[in-house]
Formats: C-alpha cells, sequence, structure tokens
C-alpha cells in the first residue's frame, strides 16, 4: 500500500450513479487541493445503469458543493480493476460481496475496505444508498463520503 507518492483509488458501489460519483468526485477535489499525485475512479458491481451519467441528485448535491461529476460515466466492475488499483473501497457490505464475488477464488481482498470504515475503524458501516429515497438523502451521504476522503487524505498522504 502506498503511503507515499502516487496511488490510484477506486471508489465502488452498485449502479455507480449515486454513491461512487460523489465518493470520486469528492476525493478528486481533495487531491488536486492537497497537491498529491493520486489518480482516482468509480464503477459499480451491477451493470444497469453502463455508460449513464450520474444520478441528477447526485450531481446535484455535488455541484451545490462547487464540484461537476457531470461528465462521469457509470461502468461496471471487474477483475482487471484488482491490477489497476491500489485501493478498492466498497461503500456497502453488499457491494464488498459482490467485489469478492467477481474477483472470484483467490483473489487477494487485502486492497478491498468497506470505505467508512477508514473514517469509524471496524464499524463496518456502509454508505446509505440515496437511490431509494428522495432528494434530502444525499446531503447526508454527501456529507458521510466527504468526512470520510478526508479521513483518508490524513491517512495516507
Amino acid at each position: 500500500m502506498h503511503t507515499l507518492g502516487s496511488m490510484r483509488i477506486l471508489m465502488v458501489c452498485l449502479g455507480n450513479i449515486c454513491r461512487s460519483p460523489i465518493a470520486e468526485g469528492l476525493m478528486q477535489r481533495k487531491i488536486e487541493t492537497n497537491g498529491l499525485d493520486w489518480k482516482v475512479d468509480s464503477a459499480g458491481t451491477e451493470s444497469y445503469h453502463i455508460g449513464e451519467p450520474p444520478h441528477r441528485y447526485s450531481q446535484k448535491v455535488c455541484l451545490a458543493n462547487g464540484i461537476d461529476i457531470s461528465k462521469q460515466r457509470a461502468r461496471k466492475f471487474t477483475k482487471n480493476d484488482f491490477d489497476q488499483f491500489d485501493k478498492i473501497y466498497a461503500m456497502a457490505a453488499d457491494v464488498y460481496d459482490e467485489i469478492k464475488h467477481i474477483g472470484g477464488h483467490g483473489t487477494d481482498m487485502g486492497k478491498v475496505a468497506l470505505f467508512v470504515n477508514e473514517l469509524h475503524p471496524d464499524s463496518n458501516q456502509s454508505v446509505p444508498d440515496p437511490w431509494y429515497g428522495d432528494e434530502d438523502g444525499y446531503l447526508p451521504v454527501y456529507e458521510l463520503i466527504d468526512q470520510t476522503c478526508n479521513a483518508i487524505i490524513e491517512k495516507y498522504k
């Protein structure tokens, strides 16, 4: 695991249109602000939304905070991602399990972690999926992701 220099981070949720695009956008902003030579991307374990932009409420909550994620496009997490990234963050336990399933037998899950554990170690909390609610559900998700991205920056920069 890199603590200095370049690090490649992947944010993963189910459809790659709500939680992980917010996490990618926030982390990209923090990488730039801190002058880090890190790369960040996002993906989903399901293929429902491949090629689509982030959910309109994800875009709206980010834009309200000065972050434009409208150019992101949903893609599916693949086994190849294990080779492309140093750290893979699952937004929820079901996502973690699906990453493990996609990796297949013998996959080294050492670089995969539950995202919120970086903020609240060993809590195994999930980032709530705002997809099932209304617009009000996106701000608390944004704030939790923001705090967790700050913890990641502090830990690894």
